[in-house]
């Protein structure tokens, strides 16, 4: 069975750029690599609602915090077989926001910490009841909340389609969320947690990628397949 690594972090954090350094560095030692990213706006029907409702679609939907979360939850839920049957095919399977996501943005937005009762629902949620896979490891991209606000702005100037959503544009919420993953990280929630520097240069990044993929996969992990890197067509980034 292979590795599961979740990539968690602000809107703009970096996360895309860690994941593709990730894939690419465990491909040079010979694995095989898997990677999803969540939400699957254009694949899920739940995923697509959460995402109207982010850019005011759906009446009152965006407004409770809990509704939410169970359409982001279920997005999870309905990939949770191929997340099992990636596990099973290849190496490593790297994830572009995952659980923790669901339970930082969530806790931030009732204005709560690690330990209140929202971050405590999302696991019972999605591990306990849906059943959605526990990551091996997570990895948090750290980033400045108006470096991430700034990326989130470029992003969308240089693609009309990008509108920031509802979360990307509430700088408040943001900081917010970069406490919750903090503790988050702080009490190992779901899994092991590692901290990148988000202002790494590709060089450092790269050193970075290669640390995390030899601790997870360490030596003669690889199946035997050289083929490269998996990687699926709803990859978005992030």
């Amino acid at each position: 069975m292979g590795v599961m690594v979740a990539v968690e972090g602000l809107d703009g954090a970096g996360k895309a750029t860690l994941v593709a350094a990730l894939a690419d560095a465990a491909a040079r030692r010979g694995a095989t690599v898997g990677t999803f990213a969540f939400p699957r706006y254009d694949a899920d029907v739940h995923a697509a609602l959460a995402g109207e409702a982010l850019h005011g679609a759906h009446g009152d939907l965006r407004s409770s915090v809990h509704a939410m979360a169970v359409l982001f939850a279920l997005d999870r839920s309905g990939a949770a077989p191929e997340l099992r049957a990636a596990r099973d095919a290849h190496d490593l399977v790297l994830v572009d926001r995952y659980v923790a996501s669901n339970a930082a943005y969530g806790a931030a937005r009732q204005e709560e910490d690690a330990d209140g009762g929202f971050v405590a629902w999302v696991r019972a949620l999605e591990i306990a009841r849906l059943g959605v896979p526990v990551p091996d490891a997570q990895v948090l991209v750290r980033v400045p909340g108006d470096l991430a606000a700034r990326r989130v702005r470029e992003r969308a100037a240089a693609d009309p389609s990008r509108t920031p959503d509802g979360y990307e544009s509430d700088a408040a919420l943001q900081a917010r969320c970069a406490q919750v993953y903090d503790e988050l990280v702080a009490r190992t929630w779901l899994a092991p947690w590692s901290v990148v520097g988000a202002e790494e240069g590709r060089a450092a990044l790269t050193r970075t990628a290669e640390s995390v993929v030899a601790e997870r996969l360490g030596d003669g992990t690889s199946r035997g397949i050289a083929s490269g890197s998996s990687v699926r067509s709803d990859t978005i980034e992030t």
